[in-house]
């Protein structure tokens, strides 16, 4: 296990972003799969002393799941906004939602509030950890506890399924 650690650390880490630059060079070839394996494989190994608790990957399908359903949600959520911003803005109904956290782990926390914030429309504005609670701008919220419940079972519990042990 420590011969793991010492050269390759985060291997998941090392596998997406494998698989990241590859999607950005938009090539397959023997030199862009070498420099993404040394990317994959340098980064993570070069900064894993910055994670004081590294994550551990529990469920990784459920992972790809929630990175799909993200993606997803992004796309649909692009469209909401252009509809809402070409549309009447006094329709708008723009809030401040404090979040009740489940997640306990700050790498589990910290996902969840950039996940909320690649959502066009919502962005996480603050952590406050004393109450577990994180501080939501969204740009148009008609019901504030329908878009807490969505963002708790779409987002959170996934997050918390993946890398947290259970709680109940």
């Amino acid at each position: 296990m420590s011969r793991r650690l010492t050269w390759l650390p985060h291997p998941w880490l090392s596998l997406f972003m494998l698989l990241i630059w590859l999607l950005l060079v938009n090539e397959l070839s023997f030199a862009s799969l070498l420099s993404a394996a040394l990317l994959g494989w340098l980064i993570p190994l070069a900064t894993h002393r910055f994670w004081p608790d590294p994550p551990h990957l529990r469920h990784p399908y459920v992972l790809l799941r929630f990175v799909l359903r993200v993606l997803g949600d992004i796309v649909q959520a692009n469209f909401e906004v252009a509809r809402l911003i070409l549309g009447r803005s006094g329709n708008l109904q723009p809030a401040f939602i404090e979040y009740p956290l489940e997640l306990r782990q700050d790498f589990t926390i910290s996902l969840l509030a950039s996940t909320i914030s690649l959502t066009p429309g919502t962005v996480s504005a603050d952590i406050d950890q004393k109450r577990h609670l994180l501080l939501i701008h969204a740009f148009n919220v008609a019901d504030e506890q329908a878009l807490i419940d969505t963002i708790k079972t779409r987002y959170e519990r996934p997050l918390q399924e993946v890398f947290e042990c259970s709680t109940t």
